[in-house]
């Protein structure tokens, strides 16, 4: 069945086309389906592959469709790689995108832009499949500008918003800087190995000694993009403003596509990044920084979706920790339960807002749970998996990835530990104040709440189920299991991975398991206690915020800081350059030439008089001039 596995994103650029093209000529219903259909069928494809994946006989595929660049020594073809890698990608991006396209036919149903919004997703599934599926860089790189411009279209969606302009055309810029280390990253690599194809690159990367400047210099080039397209440190801050867009627009971007997409980057280059100890710890430090910084900021948010969007910022640290680790397996491990439970969180947090005519400030919720049990439940799930409590799928993936950061060092262990303790309470204190306690909406949101229609509902039960048993796929020596992922990926990333040399005891391992499920415990308890049994309530005004709470809810103030450090300057210099060199130095050049034309030819207009003796007085004059220069 590889064979066909050419027409895994070509059906999802089919449907895009059919909704760009003829969009308008189709019902709402035909155009959701037609999108949906697209994104299933890649799927259907994929899961064929990953079943027969299972022999002891499959071998990794090059599936190549034609000879794309030759110049000079420099060949790259437009061919697909897929091996057991590249299968789970494909599995969770049309998989989950799938659920997020029948949602969204329920969720942007009213909505007048809505074979475009589906135009937008289709053609967005395409280019994330293209990235993963790529076998050299280029390709990939084509995937990541694909997936960078649609998230641009896809935020930005309700174009008459200005506000939603500005929070697409952040998170565009802010992901071409990342995307710039890249670039640089590709130029490196094909001046330096003479190739762009992965298998090639890491062959000729072997020539190179631990840590050289030349294998440091191009792994942080690749991280600078993975920084950008991953929200972590120093670029984060477009993730969160990547609200703006529609609900599934967030699900899609945070939970199984764009920002796994550094993920996929440095585990897919895992010869080279282990080859770079260096830059792993860059990696580590970087993964550790973001997961606490995020997390504490979600403390004080109180917008459902901004609280959703710091946590994917956080968990997204986390996985940097694993790949600092060189755990690559164990990162990917999170990304699959974090694509389950995170997606669930999106879409319920959308079925909330659906049922609360478009609110998003949970201050002005509550009491949810009996009128959209639904979506209460499934959302509970969803939270008690990103808290990491056993045995839903966040516990298994958050707990490996501690294990080996104990390994490593019991100080990264506890400030991970801490910054998991820190998700608990605030994806507990999301919950609370949304479903319990007195409803805090207005009497028209009252009287008009119910729950979301089938299209909607169904994908949250299917991401609660996988939420729930997905963690299974890695489950620990320690409490039985035999991790099933780490066997299927140990073709791609190796049986020992350098993160598994401290080789914990179970006794450890228990106590580790103990200490941070009781954390976790804990802070639910006192995040219960203090907004459903004390009903605490967060502050209605900004000006009765104060102290550390303060710089938390304006979120360490980065944002005012970019502004007035970088934003600002940069507009004064363009100002000024604008000014002084393009309208007077460059425009003055510009039009100082047309006028000096201009002026040349009103004095040449002079002569022409209409007076023929004036006529031939010039001719007879010309001529005796011209006989002069003849003569001498």
């Amino acid at each position: 069945m590889t064979q066909l596995a050419w027409l895994i994103p070509i059906f999802p650029l089919v449907g895009f086309l059919i909704n760009a093209l003829w969009g308008k000529k189709l019902s709402k219903s035909a155009s959701g389906i037609a999108g949906s259909a697209a994104v299933l069928a890649s799927f259907v494809i994929a899961l064929g592959i990953f079943l027969g994946s299972h022999s002891e006989s499959f071998q990794p595929v090059t599936v190549k469709l034609f000879d794309w660049i030759s110049a000079g020594t420099l060949n790259i073809p437009f061919e697909f790689l897929i091996d057991q890698f590249a299968l789970m990608m494909l599995l969770i991006v049309t998989g989950i995108g799938f659920l997020i396209h029948v949602y969204s036919i329920g969720y942007m149903h009213d909505d007048e832009g809505f074979q475009r919004f589906f135009s937008y997703l289709n053609l967005f599934i395409f280019f994330m499949l293209l990235l993963v599926m790529g076998n050299n860089y280029l390709i990939v790189f084509i995937g990541w500008e694909g997936v960078g411009l649609c998230s641009y279209l896809l935020i930005g969606f309700w174009y008459k918003n200005q506000a939603y302009n500005d929070a697409a055309k952040k998170a565009f810029i802010m992901n071409r800087i990342g995307d710039l280390g890249f670039l640089l990253g590709l130029f490196l690599m094909a001046k330096t190995f003479g190739t762009l194809t992965f298998s090639e690159v890491f062959e000729a990367s072997k020539a190179y000694s631990t840590d050289s400047s030349m294998m440091i210099a191009i792994t942080v080039l690749l991280f600078i993009g993975a920084i950008g397209k991953s929200a972590q440190l120093p670029l984060y801050t477009w993730l969160p403003d990547a609200m703006a867009g529609p609900t599934p627009v967030s699900a899609l971007i945070h939970a199984a596509t764009m920002v796994t997409a550094g993920i996929y980057l440095i585990a897919r280059s895992n010869p080279l990044f282990s080859a770079a100890p260096f830059t792993q710890n860059i990696i580590l430090v970087v993964g550790l920084l973001t997961a606490i910084f995020a997390a504490t900021i979600g403390l004080k948010q109180n917008d459902i979706k901004k609280v959703l969007a710091y946590s994917t910022v956080s968990q997204l640290g986390f996985m940097f920790i694993a790949l600092g680790l060189g755990a690559y397996t164990t990162a990917f491990f999170h990304v699959t339960t974090h694509a389950f439970f995170k997606a669930l969180l999106f879409l319920g947090a959308g079925s909330v807002i659906h049922a609360m005519g478009g609110e998003q400030d949970i201050r002005f919720m509550g009491g949810l749970k009996d009128k959209i049990p639904t979506t209460y439940k499934t959302f509970l799930i969803g939270t008690i998996a990103i808290a990491g409590i056993p045995p839903l799928a966040g516990f298994f993936s958050k707990d490996e990835i501690l294990a080996f950061a104990f390994g490593r060092s019991p100080i990264i262990w506890a400030l991970g530990a801490i910054a998991s303790m820190v998700t608990a309470f605030y994806m507990f204190r999301l919950l609370f104040l949304t479903f319990f306690g007195e409803f805090r909406g207005t009497r028209h949101q009252l009287e008009h709440l119910h729950e979301s229609p089938a299209s909607m509902t169904v994908p949250l039960m299917v991401l609660a189920g996988l939420s729930i048993v997905g963690g299974f796929m890695g489950v620990p020596e320690v409490l039985g299991g035999s991790h099933w992922l780490k066997e299927y990926l140990s073709p791609v990333f190796g049986i020992s991975l350098s993160a598994e040399a401290a080789h914990l005891s179970h006794t450890t391992e228990y106590v580790l398991m103990a200490v941070a499920v009781a954390l976790a415990a804990a802070m639910i308890v006192y995040a219960k206690s203090l907004y459903v049994t004390k009903g605490v309530l967060p502050e209605q005004n900004e000006i009765d915020i104060k102290g550390y709470a303060k710089v938390l809810y304006h979120k360490y103030y980065i944002d005012e800081l970019y502004d007035k450090f970088i934003v600002q300057p940069m507009s004064a210099i363009s100002g000024f350059l604008y000014r002084f060199v393009e309208v007077k130095f460059v425009d003055g050049i510009v039009n100082g030439l047309g006028q000096l034309a201009m002026g040349i030819a009103q004095n040449l207009r002079l002569l022409q008089t209409g007076a023929t003796g004036f006529y031939i007085f010039i001719m007879v004059i010309s001529i005796i001039a011209a006989l002069f220069l003849q003569v001498f």
